[in-house]
């Protein structure tokens, strides 16, 4: 279909590591619902790709760990009639998925401290909200 699955933006992925399956589909598909093989199970072996670099496919191991059987990864795709619209559904959904699990690690948030103005302008708001409060209170005997 193209050249490679691109993962971000640094990483490619040959055709030639990824295997598709075809089944058949269950759903709609008229008198061709029994003979049409247009369900597609895309795989990727993602624990021994030798186009991954080493920390990138560490990391993505640990995130897919749930999805990975024996390092691979298999997308699914049977919402479309047609077998190669299922095939670049597999394509998108895989490149997507890989593409998160590949991510760097968000930065470390640095705590921070609300400044001495800031402060006072809370404590400004609270005693004027305590005085409007004050206000409404009618003192009844």
């Amino acid at each position: 279909m193209a050249e490679g699955l691109r993962i971000g933006r640094a990483i490619v992925v040959p055709d030639g590591e990824l295997s598709e399956r075809f089944s058949r589909s269950s759903g709609p598909g008229g008198q061709g619902v029994n003979t049409a093989d247009s369900r597609v199970e895309l795989s990727f072996d993602v624990a021994r790709s030798p186009s991954l670099p080493e920390t990138t496919r560490a990391r993505m191991v640990g995130r897919l760990e749930g999805r990975l059987v024996d390092g691979v990864i298999t997308v699914a795709a049977s919402e479309h009639r047609a077998q190669l619209a299922n095939r670049r559904a597999a394509r998108d959904r895989l490149e997507t998925l890989l593409t998160e699990a590949a991510a760097p690690p968000p930065r470390k948030r640095r705590p921070t401290k609300p400044s001495r103005a800031a402060k006072q302008r809370r404590l400004d708001a609270k005693k004027r909200r305590s005085r409007t409060k004050q206000a409404r209170r009618g003192d009844w005997d």
